[in-house]
């Protein structure tokens, strides 16, 4: 889509595709043409014009910061195709990565198509295994925080004569095939769709809203943290306000991801409020600065890891983020490693118990048992697909189950 904004662009999009990457000497040249795109676009495609204005920010922000590079020089910048770097056997991309590199850090989010880099040296901010840039991830969190849209993860081959009793209060519904972007629907047209995909994919049903959009705001992470006044007391009013990053669900997901010391937001729903004041279509994209009514109607709907680029607003907050909280030092990042493992272990121990045949060791083509392969990064070894659900799984009432259908 990069080469449809612009002339200019064409040839940057071309060299991406081809070579996979557009390395730091060509930038000048790509801000330059980012810089001339003109915003004149409406609905789905003035998405791409928001992308291209901020994917020039956060390259601005980025180059030449000593404050991002790990190594305290501020280093340039590559930008780097994922599908590209998959291309190579795991040991050449691990080389070639630690020759010319000191940090990656992944867009977010990133489509479901494309598989994510796992690596572990250099250091990565962004999702540490292609499982936790998938379905599967959703499911875990809705299951470990209790907190989540009526969901139903449906295995390839399923065939279904009406929709779920749970889902009849929901006028638009959210349908997710396995590796593809998700679609709004209506619920009244859904269930031929539905069961067309089926016949080739797994896929995620969830509910969406009752009325009209849904509201959706983002939080970034690192949350953040009460300021302290002039007298360096907390100030009270911030903590009693109700805000999403005071959320029980975030509370509880803390104890599973370590928020501190990564960069990415989490998306939070509201299916049932109506919004006849509202005049524009799109949803609302808000910080974490927003306040509520109440914690109730507030679901969890999804997590990205990485550096948000679909808003030039979550963007600029993940960026100062980056910055004050010092997530690209040697210390911060070191830590990250190691809650990237524990993340990994908790989400592949998930997908194994939800499944009819459990992960084992010959998935992963290595030594040891497949966690803490993954959790090595070991070069040389691939990585297998994201494993297809086996199991009909139903989350809805806060809590998980299995389901016949």
């Amino acid at each position: 889509m990069m080469g449809n904004l612009s002339p200019g662009l064409k040839t940057h999009a071309v060299t991406m595709f081809e070579v996979g990457k557009l390395s730091d000497e060509s930038l000048d040249s790509f801000i330059t043409e980012l810089g001339k795109v003109t915003d004149t676009a409406e609905g789905e495609a003035k998405r791409y014009f928001d992308h291209a204005f901020t994917l020039r920010d956060t390259i601005q922000f980025l180059r030449y910061n000593a404050a991002i590079d790990p190594a305290g020089i501020g280093a340039g910048v590559d930008l780097l195709r994922c599908e590209s770097l998959n291309s190579l056997d795991a040991s050449t991309c691990s080389r070639v990565l630690n020759k010319n590199y000191n940090l990656l850090i992944s867009m977010a989010p990133l489509s479901n198509e494309v598989r994510t880099v796992s690596s572990s040296s250099p250091y990565h901010i962004g999702p540490p295994v292609p499982e936790v840039n998938s379905v599967w991830l959703k499911m875990w969190m809705y299951h470990i925080t209790g907190c989540g849209p009526v969901s139903f993860l449906l295995a390839k081959g399923t065939r279904l004569l009406h929709l779920p009793p749970e889902l009849y209060p929901y006028d638009r519904l959210m349908i997710t095939t396995w590796g593809h972007e998700s679609t709004i629907v209506n619920t009244s047209n859904v269930l031929m769709a539905l069961n067309e995909a089926l016949s080739h994919s797994a896929v995620l049903l969830q509910a969406y809203s009752k009325r009209n959009e849904a509201e959706i705001v983002y939080v970034t992470f690192p949350f953040d943290k009460p300021e302290a006044n002039d007298s360096n007391h907390v100030d009270e009013e911030k903590v009693r306000r109700l805000n999403l990053v005071n959320h029980p669900a975030l509370q509880q997901l803390s104890d599973c991801i370590d928020f501190d010391h990564t960069c990415g937001y989490v998306t939070f729903i509201n299916c049932s409020k109506q919004f006849s004041e509202r005049k524009d279509e799109s949803p609302p994209i808000c910080n974490t600065n927003v306040d509520i009514e109440s914690f109730e109607d507030w679901k969890l709907l999804d997590m990205y890891l990485g550096v948000p680029l679909f808003s030039s607003e979550v963007n600029k907050h993940a960026c100062n983020l980056l910055l004050s909280r010092k997530l690209c030092t040697e210390k911060s990042l070191i830590a990250l490693t190691d809650s990237h493992r524990k993340l990994v272990l908790y989400l592949l121990d998930f997908i194994s118990e939800h499944q009819v045949v459990p992960l084992a060791e010959d998935d992963y083509s290595g030594p040891g048992d497949a966690k803490s392969f993954v959790c090595q990064q070991m070069p040389g070894i691939n990585l297998p697909p994201v494993p297809y659900p086996t199991r009909n799984l139903m989350f809805s009432a806060n809590s998980l189950t299995e389901i016949t259908v």
